[in-house]
């Protein structure tokens, strides 16, 4: 019978012989690969809008729109450095353009959606149709959709960029073409999808096989005004308060396949119950004060804050005013996958 030490140096002289095979011993990772709960090397952190804007703004100093493609600067989870995300599933960057310039159309596999963090006058492009972009809109641009970014105000517009590029990456499955001109023609006029699909209803014979919304450009008006009316039933839910996800009109399912956005309501010193989910969740404050409990960590929380949730990670929220919150994640995805629970309160049962 082998001795311990002869035991330990037949085992590292067969993973030897074997790596050469490129082939390793499962059992020496298998408790790191399949674990109890989820496990993420991302961080809980906040990227305070009034000690980042200054950065975004001057970028515009150092590249042109044109030069870039996207002037965005990358929100680079902590936890996670170079690896160009927030969470183990997305990306997140904040993308600047200033009166008269436009950030060429293209198009790729990748799902995105911008929310507005400053500015008007600024417009996306989608497909031929343009929206323009006013503080607290949300727009997609569904994969494999061209779309130009471009400015007809008197100052700088900046959004929240949420792209699933982790998830492509996963999968090798990235393509991206530019478009033979800077801009794409104008084919529709603006509203002309809100006027198809947002009314609760839909051109006749439209096929049901999009997996993303044909709306793109959802209002601040609109949803504040949902939550708004909605907040005098006082039906509010102990962990988040009152929350919307933002839906594909055709399906009822969430706006893209891998990416769901969301928005809620908290009424001044509302506090909600503990919990965490799988997916990891990016916020940004629109509307009020608060503070975010992630984890360990406290955030004071003002206008345009963001602030990532990571995977499971215990998270509460308490509202000094009425706090807006926008959100987005990769709920769909994992939902689809048969991956997504879910934990509420202290000693709430997992779903």
């Amino acid at each position: 019978m082998n001795k311990p030490n002869d035991l330990a140096e037949v085992r590292e002289k067969f993973y030897q012989d074997i790596d050469g095979l490129s082939m390793a011993p499962l059992w020496e990772v298998f408790r790191s690969l399949i674990t109890h709960s989820p496990k993420t090397a991302a961080l809980p952190h906040c990227w305070r809008y009034e000690d980042v804007r200054d950065w975004v703004l001057r970028a515009g100093d150092v590249i042109s729109a044109r030069e870039a493609e996207r002037r965005v600067l990358v929100l680079e989870n902590p936890g996670l450095r170079g690896q160009t995300r927030i969470t183990n599933s997305l990306y997140a960057g904040l993308q600047l353009i200033l009166p008269g310039e436009v950030a060429p159309s293209h198009r790729h596999s990748q799902s995105a959606l911008r929310f507005i963090i400053e500015g008007t006058g600024g417009y996306t492009a989608v497909d031929g149709e343009r929206a323009y972009m006013t503080q607290g809109d949300l727009i997609l641009t569904p994969p494999m959709t061209w779309h130009d970014h471009g400015s007809e105000g008197d100052g700088p517009t900046v959004w929240l960029d949420g792209l699933d590029i982790p998830i492509i990456q996963t999968f090798d499955a990235s393509f991206l073409e530019g478009f033979h001109e800077e801009s794409q023609p104008s084919t529709r006029s603006p509203g002309d999808s809100r006027a198809r699909y947002g009314r609760n209803m839909r051109p006749i014979d439209t096929s049901l096989t999009n997996t993303s919304s044909p709306v793109f450009s959802y209002p601040y008006d609109d949803y504040r005004e949902a939550l708004e009316k909605m907040r005098v039933q006082e039906e509010w839910d102990p962990c988040h308060g009152l929350k919307l996800t933002f839906i594909n009109p055709q399906t009822g399912g969430p706006v893209m396949p891998t990416i769901a956005a969301f928005v809620q309501l908290l009424p001044k010193e509302f506090s909600t119950a503990p919990y965490r989910s799988t997916d990891g969740t990016i916020y940004t404050v629109v509307e009020g004060l608060g503070r975010a409990h992630v984890g360990d960590e406290e955030f004071q929380l003002t206008p345009r804050d963001i602030f990532v949730v990571p995977s499971w990670c215990p998270f509460r929220l308490d509202a000094e005013e009425d706090l807006v919150l926008f959100s987005f994640s990769d709920r769909s995805a994992q939902e689809k996958l048969c991956l997504w629970r879910e934990q509420r309160g202290n000693d709430g049962d997992t779903k």
